[in-house]
């Protein structure tokens, strides 16, 4: 043998030990693997398999393989119709192409089902590799995740929150129903996709937050949006912002919750409000009237002047015609002082009656020409509104600089108001009485005539028991505004045709009292206000408001008692027809002694013959 010889069969054996040693090495791989190997010829034959668990296998994949019969079978043998096509569909593809592919399935092993994955590659001409892995774990555990997420989904459709999701340009790319109702009646199609810009009615704000939480990567809790909603109105959104990351723990996005907090803001507002405005006027409150005070005191704002004002007569229209009235007098007072000032001036209502205004940089000529606007404006306003005019007292001060309390100045506005109310409140309360007279013409709620011949029958009697010239001017004057209590009385009572309820009488029955207190307000009817109260006490006690009987009760009120009935009953009333002459004085002497004073009645009848004598005469 030569020696070329020995080296050729030396290479061989050297080649085969290494192929031996490659073959048992991959042995040994595919050993080690866990998974099911198998080997299949292009018509889908068994050439090869490596089992670790033929529990792994289909049931009628462990019969043959337990008998040997395994290899050699076809893949319809050992597997069902429908997988034995997928696997086979697997087969025709990996030897088309020549590339990996991978195909799922699952069947039922020892009473469950398992999931399985093969990856097919080719691996000769007609063959093919096939590596099965039970992949049931994963399977279940995708399957939990997925169920996990679904319920997560869920729970967002349904609580109350708002849940978005954005992407890193601030795009929305999900949200639940709560969240479209928090953006103002959007659609979810409306909403995923659409920017923040068109969400927020300050756009710079969210993307600052944004910006801020994505650099940070700390969230933001409790942030106060506003919302531009579907409408074009605006709401309140508290809102969350927190990043959203990956699995990996790349940021991807924003996400958060948020709910509707508009009703809350608008709530906090209206508290704020209150606290420094007044519920009537809606001008600013002593609270905050004082708290300005305190800040302009140290401010750069002199000279500083302050005005107080008080409108007059206020309890005397509360106490004749309600409260409504009076709130109408104060809404009308804070009305005029508000157009008089300027936009920086700051009027407040520091007193059920009292006004006071602030002003600023205001020295004392302009205070006083303020002041003059102020009382043009109250003109205008009585000449426009003579159903009732205000009247009101003024006073101005003025600190030409800083180091004194403004509260000091405050009180020497108001004292200058007080000596201009000294001037002319009584004048301001007589303004007030003849509106209310005239509203009481207005109303006519009696016959015509009745004033005049009241008055005529009462100078008639007053003259006949004696009383004197004043004392019968008096009385004239009573017979014109006996009523005038009465302006306070709604007309649904006064023009009552029925009987009055209890209620409505005690009403009607403050009519003297009402009266007696406008009357006693007015220097021109000051004089009377006591027969005014007086003038319907009867004889017996048994009148009101006092209850006084007999002499207790002033002549003049027992002549105007007498000559009232006598005119209501020979005229046509709301509440009852006229009466003939006759039967009215036969009504006056059954009630002589009880209501009426019993020595004026046969003296009023002798007056009316006496008056119907001449009245025969002279036709």
């Amino acid at each position: 043998m030569t020696g070329s010889n020995v080296e050729e069969i030396n290479a061989y054996r050297e080649a085969e030990e290494r192929l031996r040693e490659s073959d048992r090495r991959n042995r040994a791989l595919v050993n080690a693997l866990p998974d099911l190997i198998f080997r299949y010829s292009g018509q889908g034959v068994y050439i090869d398999a490596v089992i670790k668990d033929e529990n792994r296998l289909t049931e009628a994949g462990r019969e043959l393989h337990r008998n040997g019969r395994l290899i050699g079978s076809t893949i319809t043998e050992v597997l069902s119709p429908e997988l034995s096509s997928k696997v086979m569909d697997g087969i025709t593809r990996v030897l088309d192409t020549g590339k990996l592919h991978v195909i799922e399935y699952c069947y039922p092993v020892s009473g469950r089902v398992c999931h399985h994955e093969a990856r097919m590659v080719p691996s000769g001409l007609d063959e093919v590799m096939s590596i099965v892995r039970d992949v049931t774990d994963r399977k279940n555990t995708e399957e939990a995740l997925k169920a996990s997420e679904e319920r997560y989904r869920e729970i967002l459709a349904t609580i109350e929150e708002g849940y978005y999701e954005a992407d890193l340009a601030g795009n929305i790319t999900y949200c639940n129903d709560a969240a479209c109702r928090l953006f103002g009646g959007y659609s979810k199609a409306e909403i995923i996709g659409a920017s923040y810009n068109k969400l927020y009615k300050d756009p710079d704000l969210a993307f600052k937050t944004f910006h801020n939480v994505f650099k940070t990567g700390k969230p933001e809790r409790g942030l106060i949006l506003e919302m531009v909603r579907k409408d074009g109105s605006i709401g309140f959104g508290e809102i969350s912002i927190s990043l959203s990351k990956d699995k990996n723990g790349r940021v991807t996005g924003f996400k958060g919750i948020g709910k509707d907090v508009t009703e809350r803001i608008e709530y906090e507002k209206r508290l704020e409000y209150l606290s420094l405005h007044d519920q009537l006027t809606g001008i600013y409150n002593r609270a905050y009237f004082e708290t300005e005070l305190e800040r302009l005191a140290k401010s750069r704002g002199y000279p500083i002047s302050i005005i107080s004002a008080d409108l007059d007569g206020l309890k005397l229209v509360n106490d004749t015609l309600g409260h409504d009235a009076g709130d109408r007098m104060l809404i009308s007072c804070a009305n005029v002082l508000s157009d008089s000032l300027r936009d920086s001036d700051i009027l407040a209502r520091v007193g059920g009656d009292e006004f006071s205004a602030i002003l600023p940089r205001t020295d004392t000529s302009t205070g006083e020409s303020i002041l003059k606007r102020i009382r043009e404006k109250i003109d205008r306003y009585n000449r426009e509104n003579k159903d009732l005019p205000i009247g009101i007292s003024l006073g101005v001060a003025t600190a030409e600089s800083g180091g004194g309390s403004l509260k000091a100045l405050f009180k020497r506005a108001d004292d200058t108001m007080y000596r201009d109310k000294l001037h002319h409140s009584s004048s301001s309360r007589g303004k007030i009485v003849k509106s209310l007279l005239a509203a009481l013409s207005e109303r006519d709620y009696i016959a015509d005539g009745h004033a005049s011949r009241l008055e005529n029958l009462c100078r008639a009697l007053g003259e006949r028991v004696g009383l004197p010239p004043l004392r019968l001017t008096d009385l004239a004057l009573l017979t014109q505004v006996h009523d005038l209590g009465k302006v306070g009385v709604p007309d649904h009572i006064i023009f009552k045709p029925d009987t009055l309820s209890e209620e409505e009488w005690d009403i009607m029955q403050g009519h003297p009292e009402k009266g007696y207190r406008l009357a006693a307000s007015s220097p021109e009817l000051a004089g009377i206000a006591e027969l005014i109260l007086k003038h319907h006490e009867h004889w017996d006690g048994n009148g009101y408001p006092l209850g006084l009987k007999e002499t207790e009760i002033p002549i003049e009120c027992r002549i105007f008692a007498i000559a009232d009935a006598y005119d209501a009953m020979t005229n046509k009333r709301p509440y009852n027809s006229a009466k003939m002459s006759e039967e009215a004085i036969k009504e006056l002497e059954a009630h002589a002694g009880r209501q009426f004073d019993p020595n004026l009645v046969p003296l009023f009848i002798s007056v009316l013959n006496e008056a119907n004598k001449q009245q025969t005469t002279d036709n």
